[in-house]
């Protein structure tokens, strides 16, 4: 990478220098973190806080051998106090702004499209299964284990990539298009397309290093002459079909996802027409209030069996030998336990944990590797929090730098804020609790 921009005259970064060196983390310019995240290699305090009834945070450093260390970010909720929400939002959000009023704490969510293109993104950015207050806004392409709020209570569950619907009232099946239906398929069948079928690629950039996008051109369902893609978008009506697509070749971005028919399609897909969700797998959406696809549990990571998230994420965040932060998720009894394990990927000591020491470390905890899951890692691991009056704080990821939008703009400090997300699991206490 070539040595970043430096802006002319003055210290814009004198801020974040001195925010920086508050938390002991001392760097010579905000530009230097762009080719050197070393000074975040150190352990952080062995700390424990109860931040609510029923929501402990604890800090601790991890050595990992060789001169490397992980900071383990861990919050335990009581759900007998403590309740634990999916949210997402397609405009994006930051982590520590959702710590608001009864919230307690946020912790980064699962894997959405991540692209360094502005103009072409999805209407959609959540991959694979997604409710948002009650409405289905994303369907599965795959089987993956997904985080529910079902009838008050946070399950766990991997759910296959099938289900009902209703078009203008006319009931359907759907199987996702990367679990194909054995054999011939009902005359009522339907196959779902989604921004989880995107296939990222890279390119190299003399001042970041890499750029990701999707090709547009390429960025489309298979071309079938026997076939009717109805994309789907949401409104404040409902789901509606809004673009019909003969032959196939719709744009995976254009909608919340796509529905594919084949001739003799019946005669109710037409524009305008409402669809309704009824079932994921054995769930009845009625009673769902919220959900997110989760990554792989830390013990399929650990032995590599990844294919339903890799073509969407690009380079594989779960390469083997490969050290990245890491966002893990165990849901047992009545106690969730949500952790992250820091790391910068310019700082060669200090670069997070392969997934087979994520899969060590769980178990270590006392925790089945088989029964904990990967949320979006990397860059994006970030708990923010609330510890007595004062504004959320944050961990994870403080390294995190705003890439520059044009040759003359330096690169940000962003390190409380960290990425803009789509998806983020809310800690809330239980009315009775606050």
């Amino acid at each position: 990478m070539n040595a970043p921009f430096a802006p002319p005259g003055g210290t814009p970064d004198r801020d974040p220098l001195a925010e920086l060196r508050a938390r002991g983390i001392h760097v010579p310019s905000v530009q230097s973190l762009a080719r050197d995240q070393s000074p975040f290699a150190h352990p952080t305090p062995a700390r424990t806080r109860a931040l609510a009834p029923g929501v402990v945070f604890t800090a601790r450093p991890i050595g990992l051998g060789d001169g490397c260390l992980t900071n383990a970010y861990t919050l335990t909720l009581d759900l007998d106090r403590a309740e634990c929400r999916p949210v997402s939002c397609p405009r994006g959000f930051h982590l520590r702004h959702l710590v608001t009023g009864p919230v307690a704490a946020a912790v980064s969510g699962t894997f959405a499209y991540i692209s360094d293109d502005p103009a072409y993104q999805p209407a959609e950015p959540c991959l694979d299964l997604a409710v948002r207050d009650h409405d289905v806004v994303s369907l599965p392409t795959v089987t993956k284990p997904a985080l529910l709020v079902h009838h008050g209570r946070p399950l766990v569950r991997t759910l296959a990539a099938t289900g009902t619907l209703t078009i203008a009232g006319h009931p359907h099946t759907w199987t996702g298009s990367k679990d194909p239906t054995p054999g011939p398929a009902p005359a009522d069948h339907l196959t779902v397309f989604g921004a989880a079928n995107c296939r990222i690629r890279y390119h190299d950039d003399p001042r970041t290093g890499f750029r990701r996008d999707v090709d547009p051109a390429a960025n489309t369902t298979p071309r079938d002459p026997q076939a009717l893609d109805c994309t789907v978008s949401l409104s404040p009506a409902g789901a509606r079909i809004t673009a019909l697509h003969p032959g196939g070749g719709a744009d995976l971005f254009a909608g919340a996802y796509i529905l594919r028919a084949h001739h003799p399609w019946p005669a109710h897909l037409v524009t305008n027409a409402p669809v309704r969700v009824t079932a994921v797998d054995a769930f009845a959406t009625a009673g769902i209030e919220s959900a997110l696809s989760l990554g792989p549990s830390a013990a399929d990571a650990a032995a590599g069996r990844t294919a339903p998230w890799d073509q969407s994420l690009g380079i594989s965040p779960f390469r083997p030998g490969v050290r990245y932060a890491r966002t893990l998720l165990a849901l047992g009894g009545r106690h969730l336990t949500l952790t992250v394990l820091d790391g910068a990927p310019l700082a060669p000591a200090f670069q997070g944990v392969t997934v087979q020491e994520a899969a060590e470390l769980c178990a270590r905890a006392g925790h089945d590797p088989a029964a904990v899951f990967h949320l979006d890692g990397g860059q994006t691991s970030k708990i923010a929090y609330r510890h007595g009056r004062g504004p959320a704080d944050a961990v994870g990821s403080l390294h995190y730098l705003r890439w520059p939008r044009n040759e003359h703009e330096p690169f940000r400090w962003q390190g409380l804020d960290g990425r803009r997300l789509h998806s983020a699991l809310q800690i809330t206490l239980h009315e009775e609790s606050r």
